[in-house]
């Protein structure tokens, strides 16, 4: 498992020589299930660079936060590992809620990556986002369905927070865009297990296709009972955080109709993405946690504080962002540019082929 960092103590300061990481995680709640797959990437992205240069000479060490906590408490956490000293720098793949609770708190004091894919606009200093954006996911996925399939109708069913509500509101243009309509849309609470009502909106509602907006364990538990209620016999649907470990838990007979969109699939067969899954088997094992886009980015993150450090020099704020502008680097997702704070990077369309996605686009 990751190396921990030990608390400092009063005349004691961690080796200079390292480059301490607070993981930020969840490991429990509904995003909860893709938890021990982060773990592992992020684990992988430690291990390979500290057998090259680390980052900028400076040996990884890290420190898992859990996450999956109430937003408060992810922050008060992570902001006292900052203020004694104890990390240097903040990654990890976590909801929305917790980047604005966190971000402000951490502003200028340690570069903050952030993994996960999220709505958009986050401009606070010293943070860095690698994850997917609705304009670059969202809105070539519902054109490509409406054209390619001919759905003209669309219901929205989400958690009820900032990424599924700012999500939803750039869905609607989108959906203009390609002359769909959206007849209904529903917000339900993080860690709901019964989506009858939900299901009876979208039953009324007579739409073509359904944009899940919902988290890890949520989605996973939509997906049965759509699939129950019979809706998957005529109504698709598209999530843009839909994993490996959510059609696994869904199961076979509830993932029918069901379309992706991410920067990364286990089953992409690219160069660079083929690579990366050999080297997480080999590491890893046959009993491993699958390989998935969630658990990937944290790859992703650990890989872009390496990358910024290194052409930096140096792992203070003001230094990191002179150097993070057209930052360029191959990875699992192939070629990578930074374009003011955020990661700009190839976009695929997969299809859920059983327990698979079958790749069918890329944008």
């Amino acid at each position: 498992m990751l190396s921990s960092v030990a608390p400092s103590d009063a005349g004691h300061r961690r080796d200079p020589d390292t480059l301490a990481v607070a993981l930020v995680i969840p490991l429990h709640g509904p995003a909860g299930i893709i938890g021990p797959s982060a773990e592992l990437c992020a684990q992988l992205a430690v291990e390979e660079l500290n057998a090259t240069t680390g980052a900028a000479g400076r040996e990884l060490q890290v420190v898992v936060v859990d996450g999956g906590s109430s937003p408060d408490q992810v922050a008060d956490e992570v902001e006292g590992l900052v203020a004694r000293e104890e990390v240097d720098a903040v990654v990890g793949w976590h909801i929305s809620a917790v980047r604005q609770t966190l971000a402000p708190r951490l502003s200028g004091r340690v570069p903050y990556i952030y993994d996960a894919l999220y709505e958009g606009g986050e401009r606070t200093p010293g943070v860095f986002l690698t994850g997917e954006t609705p304009d670059r996911q969202l809105r070539p996925a519902i054109r490509w369905l409406t054209q390619g399939l001919g759905v003209r109708s669309w219901a929205i069913v989400g958690n009820d927070y900032v990424w599924p509500r700012r999500s939803a509101e750039r869905a609607q243009s989108y959906l203009a865009e390609c002359g769909a309509r959206l007849c209904d849309q529903v917000f339900v609470p993080l860690d709901t297990t019964d989506f009858t009502p939900a299901l009876r909106r979208v039953e009324r509602s007579g739409c073509d296709a359904v944009l899940m907006l919902l988290v890890g364990s949520d989605a996973v538990a939509f997906n049965r009972q759509f699939a129950a209620r019979g809706l998957s016999d005529g109504c698709v649907r598209l999530s843009p955080l839909m994993d490996e470990n959510m059609l696994l838990g869904s199961g076979i007979g509830a993932t029918a109709g069901l379309y992706s969109a991410a920067g990364f699939f286990e089953t992409l067969v690219t160069e660079s993405s083929l690579d990366f899954s050999g080297r997480f088997a080999r590491r890893f094992g046959p009993q491993a946690p699958v390989l998935n886009s969630l658990g990937e980015s944290c790859y992703e993150g650990i890989r872009l504080l390496a990358e910024l450090v290194a052409r930096a020099n140096s792992a203070e704020v003001p230094a990191v962002c002179a150097a993070a502008e057209q930052l360029r680097y191959d990875g699992p997702r192939g070629e990578v540019v930074m374009v003011g704070n955020h990661v700009r990077q190839q976009i695929y369309l997969a299809r859920a082929s059983g327990l698979e996605f079958e790749v069918l686009a890329e944008f």
